[in-house]
């Protein structure tokens, strides 16, 4: 996010240019915010405008103070593996991608791929990729803000290249994500430079704390009573107080799903290493091991495809074999 930083000098009147202009009608159209169920308190916060201005003045070391200049440009279809991006807009001709995240997902860079390549057809949607004249395109920033209870480093980049089964010196297709460690004693500066990211991570120690020794919905509702008493997040939890409950039980529900799903796929990992050149065991270990590789599959949304190929390459068996597992136990 150091990079292509903008420039301070600019003047409120020349920030909006009418490429700015173009660009926020462009994706206003095809473009809208929406909360649901599935949304999140870190989501909740920064679609704020001000409170995303803040955090945009934090990472980047500038002092814009007019948060009308931010265009929000969620898209509604833009889910890859059942995860909508929490907070994507667009300021000074950038366009900053953001993500709260309790579980380290090495493969943001792919997701960002995927993501911000909609986008941008949703900005050049009304221009001819055959004219001669040179596109202009909004200059994207990803950003992973991790607040999960394993340890990681205080700031880790992530590239697409990472991914590549040939590895090269010089990747003809990059993206690189920004991972930022925010849990106490990380990234301190920046929390002080944005109240709000610094108050919302004192709120997720709250719930943590509170659910070593309470059920989740108590710990839930005792954090937020803690909170507004100690000013932190005081008129936003006081406000949705009842959403951000909802919310909370969610997410810290999904996010123990995940460690026990993640802690399965490890031992099942171990086994299947331990068999690597050895013949697959009784018939009922085998089945029990593609039900498993089925069953975890889907809750981690992945395609029939992805199950099937896995389980060609795990199990060794037939592509039509492999297809007529997944249609037997995929209702499972």
């Amino acid at each position: 996010m150091g990079e292509a930083k903008i420039t301070k000098a600019m003047t409120k009147d020349a920030a909006i240019t009418a490429t700015d202009v173009s660009t926020k009608e462009a994706i206003a159209k095809g473009t809208k915010v929406q909360r649901n169920y599935k949304d999140t308190v870190s989501r909740m916060l920064f679609r704020e405008p001000e409170n995303a201005l803040s955090l945009y003045n934090a990472l980047n070391g500038t002092n814009y103070a007019d948060a009308s200049q931010i265009t929000f440009n969620m898209l509604d279809n833009a889910i890859y593996m059942g995860m909508q991006n929490d907070i994507s807009f667009l300021i000074m001709n950038e366009v900053n991608l953001y993500e709260h995240q309790s579980t380290y997902n090495l493969n943001m860079p792919l997701r960002d791929l995927f993501y911000v390549a909609e986008l941008l057809q949703v900005y050049v949607k009304d221009q001819s990729l055959y004219s001669s004249k040179l596109i202009k395109l909004p200059t994207p920033h990803f950003v992973v803000f991790y607040n999960g209870v394993e340890e990681k480093p205080e700031k880790r980049i992530l590239g697409l290249s990472e991914a590549f089964e040939v590895q090269t010196d010089d990747p003809e297709l990059e993206l690189k994500v920004t991972i930022l460690n925010i849990n106490p004693e990380m990234n301190e500066d920046l929390k002080e430079k944005c109240p709000v990211l610094k108050q919302y991570t004192q709120y997720v120690e709250q719930v943590r704390c509170n659910s070593m020794n309470m059920s989740l919905e108590q710990a839930v509702e005792e954090a937020i009573e803690y909170c507004i008493q100690h000013n932190i997040l005081k008129e936003f939890l006081s406000k949705q107080k009842a959403e951000v409950i909802k919310m909370s039980i969610f997410e810290y529900d999904e996010e123990r799903e995940i460690e026990l799903i993640r802690r399965d796929e490890r031992e099942i990992g171990k086994e299947i290493g331990q068999k690597i050149g050895e013949e697959i065991g009784a018939e009922k270990e085998r089945e029990n091991t593609i039900k498993s590789i089925i069953s975890f599959g889907k809750k981690l949304g992945a395609s029939k495809e992805q199950i099937i190929k896995e389980l060609q390459e795990r199990c060794l068996l037939e592509e039509q074999e492999a297809e007529k597992k997944v249609t037997l136990y995929g209702n499972e």
